[in-house]
Formats: structure tokens, C-alpha cells, sequence
């Protein structure tokens, strides 16, 4: 019965969901020197992965969230915290999100998992890696778990997986993300959003856009259904979130994988706690903290604010059973 107990409780303003999702974007500081590492792919694209490395025979592979990047304050966040515990880390840039527009039409989308194998191929045919943990949040976290879920020839170097604030399933959570609460929210995404899939047109004429529609979109399915549907080859929208989602690839998991999930995160829906599952499932660690936000999780002003990176190396030293020397 793998429900992870948690003390995480933050000071008074970092109890406002709201207030936790944006202070980590906004005001952490962070910074970190990267080197990239650009891979060709199998079908004429490339991938950007950033590198942080201390010299460590064990790697976390950290995979980015909706239009984040190697940047997100998180996974810069994350890359030092492993760094200073004797961890090397890989951000893999999902296609067009490095800064640099990848070739094809296709970029990414929230199930591609085959980009995630690639890489994990790559990485294991490339590097001497003894250990390779994966660590994705929100999208990347839905990434992470159906891949482990998903992929039978899953290399040995694997030893497991974490996943932060993941919309397990897409169905009802792009429906909670369309209510007024995330209003500020959903207008960021599909800004970018956007404004991507407009370069894309006028890279590949060949793309059938209706621009005025596009630019009139005010929900996911009215950007996916002329651009990731036919691109990606759905049926059509409800066809993408169910084939997507991660929650239905849990129960194949073999490695010990953890989710944590905030129950204030107003991206997602009640059945984004797969609690049941972790009652049932001996190797899927649930976190349910009551506060966090959206891959917030930040406890007070002060600078001592890793309580995520903490769970994260917490997971992989007593559940994975990895111990470096920082």
C-alpha cells in the first residue's frame, strides 16, 4: 500500500495554489550552466539534451512539461539539487522547445512517448552509465509513466521512475484547466502554443491552416484539431487524450516509479489521483500533499526551498536504491 506519508506544509501565502504555481516561474532566480548535446533523430529531426554532470555513474533524465524547456525553473532547480548529491542529469528538450525550431511539422505532444525511448537508447548505447533514473513533471511526467508503462524492452541501465504534477488523465484534466480558475493559465498556453503552430505553416506550405481559426481558439481541442489530430494522425481530440494518457499504462509499470500529485493543483481532476492504483500496486508510490500547486511546491520566502527535489532524492536513494556520494 504505497501511499507515501508527507509533512510538507508551507507558510501562510504558499498555501494559495495560485500563489505556489507562479512563484517558482517568476521569482526563483536560479541559474545553471548546461552543455548541450544536440542528437539526430531516426527521421531526419534533432533533439536538444542539456547536460549538468559531476562525474556520477548514475544519470536522471528530466523531461520538461507543456512549452517548458531545459530552463523551466524547475528542472534547473532540480539538475543542481542532484548535482550537489553526487547525481548527473540530462534535460532533454522535447522537439521545439531548446530555443531552436526542430524540422519536421511534427513536434511533440503530451503521449509521444517514442522520442522518450529514443533517447533512453541513446543514452545507454552513448554513455556508461550504471543507473539511469527518469523524472518528468506535469506533460514530461505523462511522458515518464507511460513510457515505463508502455515500452516491453525497457533498458537494464533503468532502474525507475518520478513523476510531478501529472494530468494522468487528459480527458478531464484539459476540461479543468478550462474552467475559470486556470483562466490565466490556459490563455499562456495557448499564446505559445499558437504562435508555434503559426511558424510551423509557414515552414511546411504543404500544412492546411485556417489561420483566423486558429487565432480565434480558446480551448486545447480547437488548437488540436488543426494541428495535433491530423499532424499526429487521431481521430480527433477525445481520440488524442484517451491514446495519450498515462493513467491506463500504470498497471504495467515493472520499475518503482512515484507520483506526486498536489490536492490543490487546480490543473487537475479527481481522476488524476490514481489512489486505488497504489493501494494495488506494490512498485507505484503515490504522494498526495494537501498544498503545492502545479509543480509549485514552494514553503516559504525563504531560501531554503527544496522540498520537491528532496522527495525526488529521497525516491531514488530508499525506493530506487541509488546512493551516490555528493
Amino acid at each position: 500500500m504505497p501511499i507515501l506519508t508527507t509533512n510538507f506544509s508551507p507558510t501562510l501565502p504558499f498555501k494559495s495554489a495560485h500563489f505556489n504555481t507562479l512563484y517558482r516561474p517568476l521569482f526563483i532566480k536560479e541559474t545553471i550552466k548546461y552543455t548541450r548535446k544536440r542528437i539526430n533523430t531516426w527521421d531526419n529531426d534533432f533533439i536538444d539534451l542539456d547536460f549538468s554532470t559531476v562525474n556520477s555513474n548514475s544519470l536522471v533524465l528530466l523531461i520538461h512539461g507543456l512549452e517548458g524547456s531545459a530552463n523551466s525553473k524547475y528542472m534547473i532547480t532540480t539538475s543542481k539539487y542532484l548535482n550537489l548529491n553526487g547525481f548527473d542529469t540530462v534535460c532533454m528538450n522535447l522537439r521545439g522547445c531548446s530555443g531552436e525550431d526542430n524540422l519536421l511539422l511534427e513536434t511533440y505532444h503530451s503521449g509521444k512517448t517514442d522520442d522518450v525511448d529514443f533517447i533512453i537508447n541513446y543514452l545507454t548505447n552513448n554513455y556508461q552509465y550504471k543507473n539511469i533514473i527518469i523524472c518528468g513533471f506535469s506533460l514530461g511526467g505523462n511522458l515518464t509513466l507511460k513510457y515505463l508503462g508502455e515500452y516491453k524492452q525497457i533498458p537494464n541501465q533503468v532502474k525507475g521512475g518520478i513523476a510531478v504534477s501529472v494530468p494522468v488523465d487528459l480527458t478531464t484534466s484539459q476540461a479543468e484547466l478550462h474552467k475559470l480558475k486556470n483562466k490565466i493559465y490556459l490563455h499562456e498556453f495557448l499564446r505559445t502554443m499558437k504562435l508555434k503552430i503559426l511558424q510551423k505553416a509557414a515552414k511546411h506550405p504543404d500544412f492546411k491552416l485556417n489561420k483566423e481559426l486558429l487565432l480565434k481558439a480558446t480551448q486545447f481541442k480547437h488548437l488540436e484539431k488543426q494541428y495535433t489530430v491530423p499532424v499526429f494522425g487521431f481521430k480527433n481530440s477525445l481520440d488524442y487524450w484517451k491514446k495519450a494518457s498515462s493513467k491506463p499504462f500504470i498497471p504495467n509499470i515493472k520499475l518503482p516509479v512515484l507520483l506526486i500529485n498536489s490536492l490543490d493543483d487546480t490543473f487537475l481532476s479527481d481522476e488524476c489521483y490514481p489512489i486505488n492504483y497504489a493501494k494495488n500496486i506494490n512498485n507505484f508510490y503515490l504522494m498526495l500533499p494537501k498544498y503545492g500547486g502545479h509543480v509549485g511546491f514552494m514553503s516559504s520566502f525563504g531560501a531554503n526551498n527544496y522540498w520537491l527535489e528532496t522527495q525526488i532524492l529521497n525516491f531514488i536513494k530508499d525506493q530506487i536504491g541509488i546512493h551516490q556520494h555528493s
